[in-house]
């Protein structure tokens, strides 16, 4: 329809009816208008300064009365070249909105076996990147340890995926978590007294953050830049006095 097309044009309905009834009825007075577009002249008054504005349409007087006619409809595609250059002025200040909704973070939570496995599942979206990890031995009582050696270790080791890991010092874990270039995997211990993790933390992606409690049963994923940073420079202070 052609009303339809005016509107996309940036005329509202009424606008736009008025617009082609002038255009057919040519040099014209308000009553004739409103008899042709079947709206009422009040109206048609108001839609007639907004029509002036946009350069659709001029007034003339003549004889003490005052006419008005339809300008060439081609101004139209100077109306919507305006409006793209309003738009791309305006498109800075909205783009910086979009920075604020970005930078706000935004947190996902997981309950149950399969849960954990999404927040796991998720560090394997980032290949040829390093996570790293602040380890819980919990997972080896609470969790299905096939999980890593049966599909989540050999996917990380495929996708080229490096981890660093940072342990508690025990028997449980020496042997298990030990460094292997073969499994990508470069591990420290820190001592129980100062490291004595019940969760396990995942640092990956670049702002992802993994928290997971195999005990419980309950994980969660948090993307934001500043935790990401925040708990990576611990996790580097710790790195750094942890022993191989």
């Amino acid at each position: 329809m052609l009303y339809k097309q005016l509107e996309d044009a940036g005329l509202n309905e009424t606008e736009a009816k008025i617009y082609i009834a002038t255009l057919e009825l040519g040099e014209t007075s308000v009553s004739r208008i409103a008899t042709k577009s079947g709206i009422k002249r009040t109206t048609v008054y108001l839609s007639m300064e907004n029509l002036m504005k946009k350069g659709l349409m001029s007034a003339i007087k003549k004889d003490g009365k005052i006419n008005y006619f339809a300008e060439d409809p081609r101004n139209l595609e100077q109306i919507m070249e305006e409006r793209k250059k309003r738009i791309a002025k305006l498109m800075p200040q909205l783009l910086s909105f979009t920075n604020l909704i970005d930078r706000k973070p935004t947190i996902r939570y997981f309950e149950e076996t399969a849960g954990i496995k999404e927040v796991l599942k998720d560090v394997l979206n980032y290949p040829k990147n390093e996570a790293c990890i602040m380890y819980s031995d919990s997972y080896i009582t609470d969790f299905e340890t096939s999980f890593f050696s049966d599909y989540y270790i050999p996917e990380r080791i495929k996708k080229r995926i490096f981890v660093r890991k940072l342990l508690t010092q025990s028997e449980k874990l020496s042997d298990i978590d030990k460094t292997d270039a073969s499994l990508l995997q470069k591990t420290r211990f820190l001592p129980k007294e100062t490291f004595n993790m019940e969760i396990e933390i995942l640092l990956y992606g670049n702002n992802k953050v993994g928290m997971i409690s195999f005990e419980e049963k309950i994980a969660l994923i948090i993307e934001s830049q500043k935790i990401h940073s925040s708990l990576k420079s611990i996790f580097e202070t710790m790195w750094s006095i942890g022993k191989e």
